[in-house]
């Protein structure tokens, strides 16, 4: 967060954060070539997709924002929050780490942690979401934001809980990478769908009406109004397009099944149901 806008933390915070995100995109970059120097594949899209979201974190911790006060910190809020983590999580960062991994220690403990308890509650669809967009709304509509000017160390941990967050929501949504318990489309739809609404909602509030303690322009109000709506809607249409992608893997698998005769068994007849209805929910 660039210590040029008003609301920024110490340039030396921003430093240690831009220099994180390098850190960890390298990290993968490196991971990524071990792999494939032992023969095993790594989609190329995979470290672009991850690549991009540090970099995107480095650009906003490091580079003044465009707009007023307010509508630069939306910018950063939509980069840190929302399109990051989802470029993240699609880079599959847990999935890669566990085959570049050597057995041992370490690869123990990160699946550990991975299917621990507390990673499977958080995980739960409707929590994730709760714990992203209900952090939104107790930012923005309490004095909470009032106070992150004086304070740039409070500011940090906003920050990186609304960082936090929105990989939880991210990963809670696509399930790409490895879980405990994986949770169905229509679970993780609804989900979404429900906080698109909410954080539109939000973004309309805004428009109108400052967070409680501030005094921005107008203009200033309206472009981060607008930015947040419209943003939120390119991310959420990008979540929305993750989980077209994967219905349709596992429809279209069905329809083909069940599209290539008849088969032995009672493998036939469950493969022709659930054929039949995947055909009438398309």
């Amino acid at each position: 967060m660039p210590s040029e806008q008003g609301t920024g933390a110490p340039a030396a915070l921003a430093v240690v954060l831009a220099l994180s995100a390098l850190s960890a995109g390298v990290g993968y970059l490196l991971a990524a070539r071990r792999l494939r120097r032992r023969g095993d594949a790594w989609p190329r899209l995979r470290d672009v997709s991850f690549t991009t979201g540090q970099a995107g974190l480095a650009v906003v911790a490091l580079a003044p924002m465009p707009g007023g006060e307010f509508t630069a910190h939306m910018v950063q809020h939509l980069v840190i929050g929302m399109a990051a983590p989802l470029l993240l999580v699609l880079g599959r960062p847990v999935s890669l780490a566990l085959r570049a991994l050597p057995a041992g220690p370490a690869r123990r403990g990160l699946r550990a942690v991975v299917r621990s308890r507390t990673i499977r509650r958080l995980v739960v669809p409707p929590v994730a979401a709760v714990l992203d967009v209900g952090g939104l709304w107790l930012l923005y509509r309490t004095r909470l934001f009032a106070h992150l000017h004086d304070q740039p160390w409070v500011h940090a941990a906003v920050y990186a809980h609304v960082l936090a967050a929105g990989l939880l929501f991210s990963l809670a949504i696509c399930q790409v990478d490895p879980v405990r318990h994986r949770y169905g489309l229509p679970l993780r739809a609804a989900t979404l769908v429900a906080a698109a609404t909410a954080h539109s909602v939000l973004a309309k509030t805004l428009y109108s009406t400052s967070p409680p303690g501030t005094a921005f322009t107008g203009h200033d109000l309206a472009r981060a109004a607008e930015a947040m709506y419209y943003g939120g809607d390119v991310v959420e249409f990008a979540l929305a397009a993750v989980l077209a992608r994967q219905w349709y893997a596992v429809t279209g698998r069905n329809l083909s099944g069940s599209c290539d005769g008849p088969r032995d068994g009672p493998r036939e007849k469950k493969t022709g149901w659930v054929g039949a209805r995947a055909a009438e929910q398309a």
